[in-house]
């Protein structure tokens, strides 16, 4: 009797994120795209860690195996939260992102004395399109990667020294959870987790290395509740007339500070290892 085949991290990883998927008969009834992606709220939190300076195990990380003058790739940039803080010694940065809004709000933050390139496109599709750099960067992407072993394969193809790429500990949409039983009578899964992209990593022949701490902000953060309420009923595939629901059933899982309102901040897990890419 032959043994079942073993999955590999890579496969429960794909699996794993398989599962997050919206049930078509409630993706297909929501009034708006619940993936739709809110620049501004990206360069709001862009803004806000340039202001913090270098805080957080991800950026020192970044720092010490970047050379001064050195160059930075971001993939999956963003508003360039992962890259600007890095800008103090790094002389060029160049970023990937498939959103030219976000594109717009990265070019509005790098400094002029800096050597920026960019390009829009989905990463690893876009990699040939980059050349090496010496610290690769990839901040809160992962969980939207399915195939993290080819993903990250690139990553490493393209550092001259060391790959840093942050995660949350767990899933970034896992906080809501307990409202798709309250809307939709469905539970949500609760995998993958951090410890899972290690282990896709490792499998790609790399040794990384994982550090866990405590992150510092509110997850889905504004400064005004029904903005926040707006982003939550879009998620759950909702029309706009099921706000005060919503609203309701956020009660006691929000957090208020300093002037903004959003679910508890979750640890974040820096997973980095060292390469040698091309020269």
């Amino acid at each position: 009797m032959s043994a079942e085949p073993v999955e590999t991290p890579a496969e429960y990883w794909r699996a794993s994120l398989a599962a997050w998927a919206i049930p078509p008969a409630i993706l297909d009834a929501a009034p708006e795209s619940p993936w739709q992606l809110r620049p501004h709220q990206f360069a709001a939190r862009a803004d806000h860690v340039l202001r913090r300076g270098v805080t957080t195990v991800s950026q020192r990380r970044a720092l010490e195996a970047l050379p001064e003058g050195g160059s930075v790739l971001d993939v999956g940039a963003g508003a360039g939260a992962a890259s600007l803080p890095l800008l103090t010694r790094a002389s060029r940065l160049t970023a990937v992102d498939g959103d030219a809004g976000m594109i717009h709000e990265l070019r509005a933050r790098v400094p002029s004395n800096i050597e920026l390139t960019v390009v829009e496109g989905r990463w690893p599709d876009a990699a040939n399109e980059v050349g090496p750099a010496d610290v690769v960067v990839c901040n809160h992407v992962a969980y939207n990667v399915p195939n993290l072993d080819e993903f990250v394969a690139a990553l490493t193809e393209k550092a001259r020294h060391r790959v840093v790429m942050e995660v949350t500990a767990v899933h970034p949409r896992a906080n809501q959870n307990f409202l798709w039983p309250i809307f939709h009578g469905i539970e949500r899964p609760e995998r993958p987790v951090a410890g899972d992209a290690v282990a896709v990593v490792r499998a790609t022949g790399v040794d990384p290395r994982a550090e866990e701490w405590a992150g510092p902000e509110l997850l889905m953060a504004s400064d005004e509740l029904r903005d926040l309420v707006a982003a939550v009923r879009r998620y759950l595939c909702l029309g706009a007339e099921r706000d005060p629901e919503i609203a309701g059933a956020l009660e006691g899982h929000l957090v208020r500070r300093n002037g903004l309102v959003g679910f508890a901040p979750v640890p974040r897990v820096t997973i980095w290892w060292d390469a040698a890419g091309p020269a």
